[in-house]
This record gives C-alpha cells, structure tokens and sequence, in this order.
C-alpha cells in the first residue's frame, strides 16, 4: 500500500476533542450504520485508522474520531463512526455528534442557512434529529435528539476489588454507564469524600475504572434490541454544581486500556472533558426514574472543566419492552484545525502507541 492521506477537521465541544474525518476512507460495507460499525471495528487495517488518528503520536489519551460515511438511510445527510481509545466503538456519543454536525455545517457538506437548520444524521445506533442555530457562518448550538434512554439497575451493590462497596445505578444513553453519586453516604465512606474536580483527576480515573470493571462483572447488561454489552463507561455525578445556572455535576470516566486486575498498572483512565452527551443522557434516565425528572423538564449539565450541556426529557418512550426517555442534548462545537494526515507505510509508527507516564 503506498502513501495514503486522511482529511480531517478537529472540533471540540464542551472541551472534549474530537476528529472528524471527512476525506480518504476506503469503503466500509455494511446495509446498516451499525454493521458498518461492526465491520469496522473488527477489521483490523480500518481499526488501526482509529489508533493511528487518536493514539500517539498524532493523537493524545482524551481524543476521539468519527469517520464519516455514506449514510444507509436516505432521510439522513452522512452516516458516521465513532471510535473511542481501548476499541469502544459507541451507538452515539453526544459531544461527538455535536461536533459532526459542527463541521458538516461550518465547512458546507450540509448547508447552511441562516436561522434554524434542521437535518438527519445516521449513528450506529439509528437516526439522530439535528436542529441547529446558526449565525453568520457559525453554529451557535448544536440540539440532538437522542435515542431511548433508560434504566437496567436502580441502586445496587457492587464489591469493588481493592476498594470497597459501591452504590451505582447502570443506565443507557447511547452507551451502558454505571452512574455513581459521589455525594451518596456509603460512596463517601468508600471513595473517601473524593469530589469532582480537575485536582482529583487521577483518583477519579482510577477509582472510576474499578468500579466500570466490577460492575459490568457483576451486572453485566445488553441493549434490547441491538447486540451491545456493558457497562463500557461510568459518570460519577453530584447535585453541587459549581454554576448556578446548572442542575448538576459530573465527570465521565472513560476507558483508555483493558484493565486486569492483577496488575494495578492498568487501572487506568481518562476524564471526559465535556459535560458528556450520552452521560447526561443516562443520568437523566435515572433522575426520571427517581421522579426527579418530568417530561418537559430541563436538566443543565457542568462537566468537570466547568462546561454544560442542556438536556431535556422529550417524551417517554418504550424499546425493546423498556420503558425509558427520549431526551435532547443541546451544546456548542467549534472547529479547531484542518490538516491532511498522512499514512505512509514505512512510519514506525503507523499503529500509534501509547506510553503510561499519561495513558
């Protein structure tokens, strides 16, 4: 294979990168956006695109990338794939998503008018609605409607290896999260009164982690009507926001590597940027389960660089025989860079690599 070029505009929402490729690819097969996922994320020369844009030393831990596709629906403009570090490939991801209908807007793949822009984008997990507002050449906010989210646990007890027990519930919002409130009694006494802060990164990684590993363990959960398992991801959440204008606080704790518990080297992670799209989604699932959250209801989200999302329960609605949410996420991407990146075969480094003094 000689040389190839990827085009690529990076985009940021919330604070959280993301790349948004939108030139280069080969073709990826696949009658749906989610076997085109699967395909993708199984064949190893198209994965390696993945760690070769996010890993180093191209990339960095807190990146991610979304490859734009034809779509297979014809009520949406592009398809997309999203790919996360450790092989997390998500049904949808909110900031990701706010930040490809940034780009498609900002660089004239999907028109733009002045005022409102409505259009339809295909994720792996089905059609996401966009409505966007846009001035003078730029998209002010970026609204998604999301697909069903809802709860598969409500407080239960998970055994944390090296740590202690924990009080989580495990919800759906375009990933499975095990959803932790820092400020609950029996977390406190575990975590040690750890709160979300950028100072305390590094335990809320580690600590984070464990708690994902244990729970998808103990608790192990599927999509009921599509062939995902988790938990994959984990919020830690607190009703002490540090704006007043939001409702509450959280950190999303993603994976950066496969965790093995004999080897405390790999208990690992990284801390979302942003206020966490699909996070707030399954946290407001759970918050509408404890009747906390009515239809209608806005829920205001500050991410741990001090950011927010805007969510809102649209609607009820059932999948799969669960009853759930539809919820919106509204937020702001901004373009960043355009570069071309070039693959040559004869890079060393041509699969990224990653070192642990930051991974």
């Amino acid at each position: 294979m000689g040389t190839r070029i990827l085009q690529v505009v990076d985009a940021h929402a919330g604070g959280e990168p993301a790349r948004v490729v939108v030139g280069g690819l080969p073709t990826v097969p696949g009658s749906t956006m989610y076997e085109k996922r699967s395909y993708f994320m199984s064949n190893n020369k198209l994965d390696n695109l993945r760690k070769i844009l996010i890993q180093e030393p191209r990339g960095y831990p807190c990146q991610n990338v979304n490859f734009i596709v034809p779509p297979t629906d014809k009520e949406a403009k592009f398809g997309y794939i999203i790919g996360e570090q450790a092989r997390v490939y998500p049904l949808m991801s909110g900031h990701n998503t706010i930040c490809v209908a940034t780009v498609l807007l900002e660089t004239g793949m999907v028109e733009m008018v002045e005022g409102l822009n409505e259009f339809k984008l295909e994720a792996p997990g089905g059609i996401v609605e966009i409505t966007a507002l846009c001035e003078g050449g730029k998209a002010k906010s970026i609204k998604i409607l999301n697909f069903a989210s809802f709860v598969h646990h409500l407080d239960v007890t998970v055994d944390v290896p090296s740590l202690g027990k924990i009080v989580a519930s495990v919800a759906y919002g375009g990933m499975h999260y095990a959803v932790v409130d820092v400020d609950n009694e029996v977390n406190k006494a575990t975590l040690g009164g750890l709160k979300i802060q950028p100072s305390g990164g590094r335990k809320l990684c580690r600590y984070g982690e464990m708690i994902k590993v244990a729970c998808r363990e103990q608790y192990p959960v599927s999509h009921p009507t599509l062939n995902y398992q988790g938990c994959d991801i984990l919020a830690f959440v607190s009703d002490r926001p540090t704006r007043s204008d939001a409702d509450g606080l959280n950190t999303v704790v993603m994976s950066n590597g496969v965790l093995d518990w004999a080897r405390e080297e790999t208990w690992t992670a990284m801390l979302d940027r942003s206020p966490c799209g699909s996070g707030t989604s399954a946290v407001m699932a759970v918050r509408h389960r404890r009747g906390l959250l009515k239809v209608g209801q806005a829920f205001v989200h500050e991410g741990i660089v001090g950011t927010v999302f805007k969510g809102v329960v649209e609607r009820e609605e059932e999948v799969g025989g669960v009853m759930g949410i539809r919820p919106s996420i509204e937020g702001q991407g901004w373009v960043t860079q355009f570069c071309q990146v070039v693959l040559n075969p004869g890079d060393p480094f041509m699969e990224g690599y990653t070192v642990g003094d930051i991974w």
